[in-house]
């Protein structure tokens, strides 16, 4: 095996301040092998990319091309070692050709001159053996995005890469641009060239890839030939979980949905293009539902369609029995819905303003520019929900960018509650916080649920969401694939419904 070998790295660590992105991580790539880098959101993928190409240093390990050890300083140390990279977002340029992106920097010259012909030429010829179905002199901008992603490749190809490393690049792509891309790899495969394809998407793993590596924490889970690995045994592998269920912390919260009145959402068909395909979904007052899946999987998507932050495109969507129209968050909150997003930083908090701002913020947008909140108002909305969630700040006019992440979860949890909703979405509440804290906000989602709310949970960890939740939505592929309650409620079913059924023992 060892001259089949094109790239090693052997234990490679890389620590960020407080964070320790990768321990002693080994990765082995062999020529004309498709291997798949997989892991949940923080396992460490993209940083062991960046140690690979040169973006990042790293404390210790080594890395070796062909048994030549190398260090990488730059992306540029990198390609002149032999290894491309062909990112989810083409860094092309799209108001150039197709002929001058496949040669941007190298651009062949004659008398100090750029020799157009014999670019468009040798362009031609290398869309052409690669079977991509533009002409070099197209602008890149009337290209698909799977063309731009192949047209990144074949630079990346006529640039002699011995490793070439895809990075999410089927995540815009349709089915149809998916199976293309596809057969270009399969034919680069043919030629010698070693791909690490980055993606998370379990079906295209299994249709196109020889071995897998799994990264969890920062940490090597393993390295697995394909047919040696079932769907199931991989999602939890991923997810770190071996079937063995923690305590449950419902106790007295025996769940009492309210059947005798209309759910307090009802949608059918609701569907993003692009995004998250059509689906059905309902919850009752008093309700803790579920959304589970791999990271990808459609979960942050399916409550954005609702919620109005992508408006949907299809289907109909009722609350509390009365049809409506969502085209923005704003209709949202006006209908009773709360959102607390996924990426606090970026749509949860505004770093700058003090606590009891970042309190009022949606309160105050629901009510609108007239019906301004005064001070006396305002303090006490702030002073209620930092003793009710027992927020740790000085006061109440601390810049909330002082505050633990916990803490600034809990301000905007808070945020949302004075907002009184009938229907609050949770994405993501305990990620990146205590221990302490995580059981809190666990309890008191249930606590919401018992008076009344309809609460929509989504967590990465599948044994969070079952102490909290009566139902489970299961996405997969940005779909919705199964429905679990009941005694099924369990971490085999859902992880079998989450690699594909059945197909799971294949």
């Amino acid at each position: 095996m060892g001259e089949n070998v094109v790239l090693t790295m052997r234990d490679v660590s890389k620590t960020f301040p407080g964070v320790k992105a990768l321990q002693h991580v080994d990765f082995t790539l062999r020529k004309g092998e498709i291997h798949a880098l997989m892991g949940e959101n923080g396992a460490g993928k993209s940083t062991l990319i960046k140690v690979l190409t040169g973006v990042h240093d790293f404390q210790s390990g080594e890395i070796k091309m062909e048994g030549r050890a190398i260090v990488n300083k730059s992306p540029q140390d990198a390609q002149n070692n032999g290894i491309s990279t062909v990112y989810q977002e083409v860094n092309l340029c799209p108001n150039l050709t197709v002929a001058e992106n496949l040669f941007i920097g190298r651009e062949p010259r004659k008398m100090g001159m750029i020799d157009w012909k014999t670019m468009n030429r040798r362009s031609n010829e290398l869309l052409q053996e690669l079977e991509i179905g533009v002409t070099a002199t197209q602008a890149l901008e009337e290209c698909s995005l799977a063309i731009q992603q192949m047209i990144a490749i074949a630079r990346a190809v006529d640039m002699q890469c011995k490793v070439l490393i895809l990075d999410e690049p089927t995540s815009s792509l349709d089915d149809e641009e998916v199976e293309k891309l596809f057969k270009l790899m399969n034919r680069l495969k043919s030629e010698g060239v070693g791909i690490i394809f980055v993606t998370h998407f379990l079906e295209q793993v299994y249709a196109v890839c020889d071995r897998i590596t799994v990264l969890r924490n920062g940490e090597l889970v393993g390295e697995y030939e394909i047919e040696k690995l079932p769907r199931v045994m991989l999602v939890a592998k991923m997810m770190g979980k071996d079937f063995d269920d923690l305590a449950d912390i419902k106790g007295e919260h025996k769940q009492q949905k309210d059947m005798s009145s209309a759910p307090v959402i009802d949608a059918k068909g609701l569907g993003h293009k692009g995004t998250i395909k059509p689906f059905d979904f309902d919850i009752r007052k008093g309700e803790v539902v579920g959304l589970t899946g791999l990271l990808g999987s459609g979960r942050s998507e399916l409550v954005r369609a609702i919620y109005g932050a992508d408006k949907a495109d299809s289907g109909t969507l009722k609350v509390n029995g009365k049809e409506v129209k969502i085209n923005m968050p704003l209709d949202a909150m006006k209908a009773g819905m709360a959102y607390l997003p996924e990426d606090r930083k970026k749509e949860g908090i505004i770093a700058d303003l003090s606590v009891r701002e970042n309190v009022i913020i949606a309160m105050q947008a629901k009510r609108g520019m007239f019906k301004l909140m005064s001070r006396k108002e305002m303090e006490d909305a702030a002073d209620k929900f930092i003793e009710m969630l027992q927020v740790k700040t000085a006061s109440r006019e601390t810049p909330i960018k002082s505050l633990s992440g916990g803490n600034q979860q809990k301000v905007i949890i808070g945020r949302w509650l004075l907002t009184n909703p009938d229907f609050l979405i949770l994405d993501e509440p305990t990620r990146g916080i205590d221990i302490g804290t995580k059981t809190e906000i666990q309890k008191l989602v249930l606590n919401l649920a018992d008076e009344g709310k309809a609460v929509t949970f989504i967590s990465s960890e599948v044994e969070e969401m079952l102490r909290t939740c009566s139902k489970m939505n299961v996405l997969r592929d940005g779909a919705k694939v199964g429905e679990i309650e009941g005694d099924d409620l369990n971490q085999e079913t859902i992880m079998k419904t989450i690699a594909g059924g059945e197909s799971a023992h294949e």
